[in-house]
């Protein structure tokens, strides 16, 4: 993350840089007395770019089971020097295939055109459903955990999430038009940035048939359903990723539900919603195969 001195962040990017919620800051700043906020004009809580990076190697270490009370009475200094161990590990998930390693490897070496060759030659040789399932969804898992055990930087990871999504972009434009299966409207509602996902499932759904009308990141809730009656959708897909807030999703969901016609079926997938218990109206799809099964029940 480059900043420069002067560079605060509201609490709502806190949140986001560091996937801790707004509650656990202002706990922490109670009971720890960090992080330490200053105030802007309008008396909201402003965050200095270091603590934000303090607070990013916080949560790293509390994923690795370290307690917030320990940490935060460190200081910066003895934070990474706790880290090291595990920035020299290799990711959490080690067990990953040689494939997959290597294209780790590849984006470490931050050489955008032989990571993106690589794609090209995997999509190749897998063709486009087995590209998605084989090699996509486990390498956005592992890049994920590089993030999380420090062994990635945030650029890197947005590095790999735009070149994934070129690829998949081009190869869902390869695809023949599908005149005869259902019609799914795809997008994320506001505050969800993370749009690999929803590409992923747009290509499944395109190999399957289906007429997949994608909106992009970041759709106002009543902008999804005017869109899904402007184009007769039978159904709204939205994914959530692990970054988005919990608690937040189970509301969502319940206020789409409520602005779309009874006959349109909502789903949500990603691994933002891999734990949510049922919601009333909405097919739950934690994994790639559940939204094939999802679709399936469509036709």
């Amino acid at each position: 993350m480059t900043t420069t001195p002067s560079t605060t962040f509201s609490i709502a990017a806190v949140e986001r840089e560091t996937r801790l919620s707004k509650d656990v800051l202002r706990v922490w700043e109670r009971r720890y007395g960090f992080p330490q906020p200053v105030r802007d004009a309008n008396g909201e809580r402003c965050y200095p770019a270091e603590q934000v990076e303090r607070l990013r190697l916080m949560k790293r270490l509390m994923d690795q089971g370290h307690r917030p009370g320990a940490l935060a009475a460190m200081a910066h200094d003895e934070l990474s020097a706790l880290a090291v161990p595990q920035r020299a590990a290799t990711p959490a998930r080690a067990a990953q295939s040689a494939a997959i390693a290597r294209l780790l490897d590849e984006i470490r070496a931050r050489e955008p055109g032989v990571f993106r060759h690589a794609l090209r030659q995997a999509l190749a040789r897998q063709g486009l459903e087995n590209f998605v399932e084989q090699t996509m969804a486990p390498l956005a898992t592992a890049v994920g955990d590089c993030w999380e055990n420090g062994s990635f930087d945030v650029f890197d990871e947005h590095f790999f999430t735009e070149a994934a999504q070129q690829q998949l972009r081009q190869a869902i434009a390869d695809l023949p038009v599908a005149r005869h299966g259902p019609r799914i409207l795809l997008t994320t509602v506001s505050g969800e940035a993370h749009g690999l996902g929803l590409l992923m499932a747009e290509a499944l759904f395109s190999l399957e048939g289906a007429t997949c009308i994608s909106l992009g990141t970041e759709t106002p809730l009543l902008d999804i359903a005017r869109a899904a009656s402007a184009y007769g959708t039978d159904v709204v897909a939205l994914s959530f990723s692990a970054a988005y807030a919990r608690r937040q999703v189970t509301p969502v969901l319940t206020q789409l539900r409520q602005a779309l016609p009874a006959e349109v079926e909502l789903w949500a997938g990603g691994a933002g919603v891999a734990r949510l218990e049922g919601i009333a109206g909405v097919r739950l799809l934690p994994t790639l195969e559940s939204g094939r099964q999802a679709l399936a029940l469509v036709k």
